[in-house]
C-alpha cells in the first residue's frame, strides 16, 4: 500500500508516539483531581507538552495554550467564544467548512460575514481585502494554506492589514503546523488553531488553540475544572476556560512525543523533504494528456499538495481506481471547501488530491506517476 492521504491525516508516525501514548495509558491518572502519583504523571505530561507546543510556535507563555480534540473543535471555540451579533467578520473562499459552517451559523444569529474571492487557481485578491474592512469588522479567519490546491496565504500580509484596521486575526493551521515553520508572533497571529494528527504526526483527537495575551474567548463548553468547583462558571484564566471536562491525556502525550521528534528533525526540513516529492509527482504528470492541476504552481513556496481531475472521469472513479488497481490511497470529492471547488470550476468532479509525507519515497512517487499515465490512457 502506498498512502498519500496526508492532508487527511498522517498515516505513519514515529514509533515514540505510539509508546508515549501506551505509557500514558499505563501510568496517568486524572489531571489536577488530586494528589497521588497517576495524577500528578498526568498533570506534569499536560503542562510538559504545552511547554513543547509553545516554544514549539514561538508562544512565550505556554498557558495561553488551550488543548482541544482537533482544528475544527478549536475554530469552533474560537467562533463561539469571539463572535457576537452585529460584529462584522472577514474570511475566504479557500477556507475549510470547519471555519465556513460557524461562522454561516454566526451569520444567521446576527453577525456580518464578508467572503474574499478567489481566482480559478485559488489565488486570494489581496488588494481587494482592504476593502472589505468597516468600522463593524473584529474578526478575520483565514486558512494558513489551502487543503485543496496546497497554496500559501500570505498570513503576515493579511495580520498586518487585518491590525491596521482594529481586527483580529484567526488562523487555521491545520496543513501547515508541523510540516512548516510557524512563529504566531513573526506572523501576526492573534488566535492560532491547530490538529495534532496531521504533520504534527501526533493521534487523532488531538489539538489545540493559541490565545494572544488580551484577548478574552468565552468558554465553548463549561464543566469540571479541578479548581474553583463552588463557582457557578467556569474559570476565566487560561488555559483553564477553554480545557472543561477530562483531557485526553494519552493522546496528549503521544503528542508530546511527536514535537520531540519534530523539534528534533526540524519543519523546515520535513517541509523541504515533502515538497521534493510533491515537485517529482508534479514534474511527471503535469505533461500527461487529459491531466488537468488545480493551485498555483508557480508560486515560489506550495505545501506538498497536489489535486487534479483526469479527462471526463470523477474524481471519485479516479480515486478508486487508484485504490483498487495499484493500492494508492488518496483523497477525491469536495474537501470540505466548498467555495472553492466553486472558483477552480470543479463542483461537480471534485477533484483527486495527492498529499505527501517525509515517510513517503521517490519509489512510490514513480509509482503514483505511472498509475496516473495508464488511468489517462485508458489502460486501468
Amino acid at each position: 500500500m502506498i498512502y498519500f492521504d496526508n492532508a487527511a491525516t498522517t498515516l505513519r508516525k514515529p514509533p515514540e508516539v505510539g509508546e508515549a501514548v501506551l505509557r500514558a495509558m499505563e501510568t496517568c491518572g486524572n489531571a489536577g483531581r488530586g494528589f497521588h502519583g497517576p495524577m500528578l504523571n498526568a498533570s506534569r505530561l499536560l503542562y510538559e507538552t504545552r511547554e513543547k507546543l509553545a516554544a514549539f510556535f514561538g508562544v512565550g507563555d505556554p498557558s495561553r495554550i488551550a488543548f482541544a480534540s482537533s482544528v475544527t473543535d478549536a475554530l469552533n471555540i474560537a467562533v463561539s467564544g469571539l463572535v457576537r451579533p452585529g460584529d462584522h467578520v472577514i474570511t475566504t473562499a479557500c477556507e475549510h467548512n470547519s471555519v465556513l459552517r460557524p461562522l454561516y451559523r454566526k451569520a444567521e444569529e446576527g453577525a456580518l460575514l464578508s467572503i474574499l474571492p478567489a481566482d480559478e487557481q485559488g489565488r486570494l485578491d489581496y488588494e481587494a481585502f482592504d476593502a472589505l474592512f468597516s468600522e463593524a469588522t473584529r474578526y478575520v479567519f483565514v486558512q494558513h494554506a489551502s487543503n485543496l490546491t496546497g497554496n500559501f496565504v500570505d498570513i503576515a500580509r493579511m495580520a498586518d492589514c487585518a491590525h491596521r484596521h482594529g481586527a483580529i486575526l484567526i488562523c487555521d493551521a491545520a496543513q501547515t503546523a508541523g510540516a512548516y515553520p510557524i512563529d504566531v508572533k513573526e506572523l501576526g497571529i492573534d488566535v492560532l488553531c491547530f490538529t495534532g494528527h496531521k504533520s504534527l504526526l501526533g493521534p487523532q483527537g488531538t489539538g489545540g488553540i493559541y490565545v494572544r495575551e488580551g484577548i478574552e474567548i468565552a468558554p465553548f463548553r463549561v464543566g469540571g475544572s479541578g479548581v474553583h468547583s463552588y463557582d457557578r462558571h467556569q474559570p476565566a484564566e487560561m488555559p483553564t476556560v477553554l480545557e472543561a471536562g477530562t483531557q485526553n491525556v494519552p493522546g496528549i502525550a503521544g503528542l508530546g512525543a511527536a514535537i520531540d521528534y519534530l523539534s528534533m528533525v526540524g519543519a523546515g526540513t520535513i517541509y523541504k523533504a515533502e515538497t521534493s516529492l510533491a515537485d517529482q509527482f508534479l514534474c511527471g504528470i503535469r505533461d500527461i494528456p487529459g491531466v488537468r492541476l488545480y493551485g498555483d504552481f508557480s508560486a515560489a513556496d506550495r505545501m506538498p499538495i497536489v489535486s487534479l481531475n483526469i479527462g471526463n472521469l470523477d474524481s471519485g472513479q479516479v480515486s478508486e481506481y487508484l485504490w483498487e488497481d495499484y493500492e494508492i490511497c488518496v483523497r477525491s470529492g469536495a474537501h470540505c471547501a466548498p467555495l472553492l471547488h466553486k472558483a477552480l470550476g470543479t463542483e461537480k468532479t471534485g477533484a483527486v488530491r495527492f498529499s505527501f509525507s517525509h515517510y513517503n519515497t521517490a519509489d512510490e512517487v514513480r509509482c503514483a506517476v505511472r498509475a496516473i499515465a495508464e488511468i489517462a490512457s485508458g489502460e486501468c
